[in-house]
Order: structure tokens, then C-alpha cells, then sequence
């Protein structure tokens, strides 16, 4: 039987159906706020310096905004659920660790290449380390998830 499955609000497929499974559930509920919150963050900060001071530190604004489009494909994608949007999303947080780590290393490595700081600077220390932390704990979240 077909229809809206009520948990998921998806149509066309039959409630509880195995193609959907839900990933907002529990501390992955917690996880997709946490997405959210810093998508909102890195955009705003992002197109902020990128239309107002973009000159001073291109580098850097370019950076908060490619994380930016990550933390919201995440959200989008743990949201969605899925096991398609499942495995994009584990996709994202590795790409989105190795990213944090690297631009983490860098700018305490080479802090002159960075007159400004982004978002995973110092590996998100401006952000309280979320941006190192959030990764590592959607990534075991998805794992866990796997059906």
C-alpha cells in the first residue's frame, strides 16, 4: 500500500518502507540541529566578509564559504533521510573532517595565510570546536544508522 507515511512524511512509498529510514531520531536529532545551526552560521559569516571584505582575506572567506555549503547539503541530506541521503551525508562529515583537520593544521602551520579567521581555523575554535567534534559525531551517528 502506498500513500504518506506519517513519520516520514514521505509519499508514495508504504509506511515504514526500507528506502526511507529515518535519521532524525534520538541523538541524530541532535545532530541535525547542530548542522543546522552552524549552516546558518557559516552563511551568514560567509556572505558577510565575502561582500564586505572579500580584498582582505579571500582565502579564508572562500573556506567559511565551502563549509557553509557542506553543513547545509548535511542538514539537507540527514533531514531527507534515506540510505541514499544516508551515505551522502557519511560522505560529507569524512570529506568535512579532512577538511577541518586540514585548514585546522594550516593556519596554525602558516597563520599568515589566513589575516582572518574561518570557520574551521584552529579546528573550530571559534566555534567551541564544534566544527572538529561535529563530524566525528555524525559520522559514528550514520554508521549507527546503517541499517
Amino acid at each position: 500500500m502506498t500513500g504518506t507515511d506519517s513519520t516520514t512524511g514521505i509519499t508514495g512509498e508504504a509506511p515504514g518502507s526500507p528506502s526511507r529510514t529515518r535519521l532524525v531520531r534520538g541523538p541524530g536529532l541532535l545532530v541535525v540541529w547542530l548542522y543546522g545551526v552552524m549552516s546558518v552560521g557559516a552563511v551568514s559569516r560567509s556572505v558577510y566578509q565575502i561582500a564586505t571584505e572579500y580584498e582582505r582575506a579571500p582565502l579564508a572567506y572562500s573556506l567559511s564559504a565551502i563549509a557553509a555549503v557542506v553543513y547545509a547539503f548535511i542538514t539537507y541530506t540527514l533531514v531527507r533521510g534515506g540510505e541514499t541521503a544516508r551515505r551522502a551525508a557519511l560522505v560529507c562529515c569524512a570529506a568535512e573532517l579532512v577538511g577541518v583537520l586540514t585548514v585546522g593544521t594550516w593556519t596554525l602551520a602558516d597563520p599568515s595565510a589566513f589575516p582572518d579567521a574561518t570557520v574551521w581555523s584552529d579546528y573550530g575554535m571559534g566555534y567551541l570546536f564544534i566544527p572538529v567534534l561535529l563530524p566525528v559525531t555524525g559520522i559514528l551517528w550514520l554508521r549507527r544508522s546503517r541499517r
